[in-house]
């Protein structure tokens, strides 16, 4: 029973100790507002700010965990790249070690005077009571926050105590000694210090309860040392599980939590036990207290850090060599990394490399389109699940691009610079609204696949007219804007009212086929959805199209020109709309049919032909063996006739 009594004590205190971190690390960020997220990807532009910051935040909310979590989530929006992480993370792993200093406090302890006063209970209780009076009556948000900090640090206070308390009795037990001296093999060390971090997800909290051990006086250098090791990378369990749904950046971004404490442990415990075997280090034995815990625990993280800082473009190419990046995220990283803040003081050449980045971001949405497109031919899971992989991708160049774009508002920009600004805005929203439309097309080409749904012959011949009327209005207006030219530009209106046009027509046409029981009910939604998403992405491609045309002429010409192309269709547009009523023509289904029937024609007329063919060289196959055998017969009859 006193066993169970001891375990129960210590889980109570491990878990008040957890709370009372958590809710210290909370108030925490509530008191800095954003302003730790905005640090730490703002200012880790060089490897040694990277480490100072990753050390600073940790240390400020007490968990290297909820650091690398928020970095993960930074890499995986596009806001930090790979590289910037890995120094955060290294500062991070130093960070979380200032937690065992802090509880070094709570085993201070008096009898009587002003040692009485400093101790642990004392400092808790007033600590408690100050931060109750400000969570009960501050008014303030900020100063609620402080008094939550307050109450949180007096909570894992008590739960460090409680934890120490647990365990004062077993300093006399003699099956807990025996069981500590296997903890001095480095494995078996090592790996309960990973089991056991894995499990309370929390390096601090283990290291808390490593130090509450030491006060038994039965913890020696060659126990501790071993568990320390492991508890590193036992803490990793929560990064990479916050990494689970995360692009590969992100996965790669908790890899490195995990590798830094990996190569720190491997590297640390070969060269310690090798040395030790020769030279046999006398403070091997030596009883370790919670101030030794915590200095062990910092040189080993500090210790490591020194050691792989020099390696951290190696580190970043080696995470890179076990998650392999493919060539759309090759060609998405070089997109980005066209928006440096550098070229922000030249605001020419930052516009220049906005377009390039932008002109990633439309081919993109245009090969999801068409990619889109042809599952409604043939449909595949496979790359449907693509079209979704890929739309998140075009999502992230809305807040990469839009960002960088406001950056070179704040700057002195010419009338010119400032309509190009307006113009890649403008076209964002449009770019990223396309790559929605490919994933409504998507979703289309999926329904029908799921309701085997059969259009009629009449209505797949339309529907392929309608799709090759898009992909032409796609290309042309990305060719347009990538190209920045200004002739494509003015030819998209007239294809935009024609798609417009025809998707009227088919959707009337599509009636009628329901009415005369051509087609039937279910496959009129498919039908008509899918010509509603044709008539979205043509009115998309209209405003790239008109963002680009304000920028060599005034809104009001703008406006002159759509009035006056429809209502008196200048000479030009009426040349293109005609080219492209000839090209997208959906009455000549009749003529197909009747041409596809001439074919089959032809067809079994060729058939015939060969099986006529045939009929005629096996007659002349069997003239040919008749006469061989008269031949043969009047030979015999004649050399019958000579022996005779």
């Amino acid at each position: 029973m006193e066993g169970i009594s001891i375990v129960l004590e210590l889980l109570s205190g491990v878990a008040l100790f957890l709370f009372g971190m958590s809710m210290m690390g909370d108030g925490l960020k509530k008191v800095a507002g954003n302003k730790l997220e905005l640090i730490l990807y703002r200012l880790t532009n060089t490897p040694l700010k990277g480490v100072l910051l990753g050390a600073g935040v940790t240390a400020v909310i007490q968990s290297s965990s909820a650091t690398s979590v928020m970095v993960v989530g930074f890499v995986n929006s596009g806001m930090m790249k790979v590289v910037q992480a890995i120094g955060i993370i290294m500062g991070a792993n130093i960070g979380t070690s200032i937690t065992g200093w802090i509880l070094c406090l709570s085993y201070i302890d008096g009898s009587e005077g002003i040692a009485k006063l400093l101790s642990t209970a004392t400092i808790s209780a007033i600590i408690a009571i100050i931060g109750i009076c400000l969570r009960m009556f501050a008014k303030k948000t900020t100063y609620r926050s402080i008094g939550d900090i307050m109450m949180g640090f007096a909570v894992l206070m008590t739960g460090m105590q409680m934890m120490s308390g647990a365990v004062s009795p077993l300093r006399e037990n003699p099956h807990f000694l025996k069981a500590l001296t296997m903890f001095s093999n480095p494995f078996m060390g090592i790996l309960v210090g990973i089991l056991f971090t894995a499990v309370l997800q929390s390096a601090s909290a283990s290291i808390g309860i490593l130090q509450a051990l030491s006060m038994t006086g039965s913890i020696t250098f060659a126990t501790a040392f071993p568990i320390t090791m492991g508890i590193g990378v036992g803490a990793a369990c929560p990064v990479l599980l916050s990494s689970i749904g995360s692009n590969k950046n992100g996965k790669r971004t908790a890899l490195i939590y995990l590798l830094n404490d990996l190569f720190g442990m491997i590297l640390w415990s070969v060269l310690f036990y090798v040395v030790n075997a020769f030279v046999h280090f006398s403070f091997l034995n030596e009883v370790m207290t919670p101030v030794r815990v915590a200095l062990l625990n910092s040189v080993f993280r500090i210790a490591t850090v020194f050691i792989l800082f020099p390696f951290i473009k190696l580190i970043e190419k080696f995470v890179f060599f076990l998650i392999k990046e493919t060539r759309s995220e090759q060609a998405e990283m070089a997109d980005f990394n066209l928006l440096e803040e550098r070229f922000l003081v030249n605001p020419r050449l930052a516009i220049y490399q906005t377009h390039l980045a932008l002109n990633g971001m439309a081919k993109k949405a245009r090969k999801n389109i068409l990619r889109s497109l042809k599952i409604m031919t043939k449909y595949e899971e496979e790359r449907y699940n693509k079209i979704q992989e890929k739309e998140d991708i075009i999502d992230k160049y809305v807040g990469k691009v839009s960002r960088y774009l406001m950056k070179i508002s704040e700057h002195e920009l010419t009338v010119r610079q400032t309509k190009q600004v307006a113009k890649f805005l403008n076209t964002i929203t449009d770019f990223e609204r396309l790559g929605d439309d490919a994933v409504d097309i998507a979703d289309v080409a999926k329904s029908v696949e799921e309701q085997e749904v059969e259009f009629s012959e009449e209505g797949e011949y339309e529907l392929d007219v309608a799709k090759s009327a898009v992909k032409e209005l796609l290309n042309l207006t990305i060719f347009a804007f990538t190209e920045d030219n200004l002739e494509r530009a003015f030819r998209v209106e007239p294809l935009v009212e024609l798609v417009g046009n025809l998707c009227s027509a088919l959707k009337s046409r599509h009636i009628t086929r329901l009415h005369t029981g051509k087609c039937k009910l279910e496959y009129g939604f498919a039908f008509n959805n899918l010509l509603n998403v044709f008539e979205n992405l043509a009115s998309h491609c209209s405003n790239v199209a008109e963002a680009m045309m304000e920028m060599e002429y005034s809104s009001s010409y703008i406006k002159e020109y759509h009035r006056s192309i429809r209502e008196n269709r200048n000479e030009d547009y009426n040349r293109y709309y005609t080219q492209y009523e000839m090209m997208f023509d959906i009455n000549g289904y009749q003529e197909k049919k009747k041409e596809k029937e001439k074919e089959k024609e032809k067809e079994l007329e060729k058939v015939m032909e060969k099986e006529m063919e045939k009929s005629r060289e096996g007659e002349k196959t069997k003239r040919k063996e008749k006469e061989k055998k008269e031949k043969k017969t009047k030979k015999k009859e004649k050399k019958e006739e000579k022996q005779e």
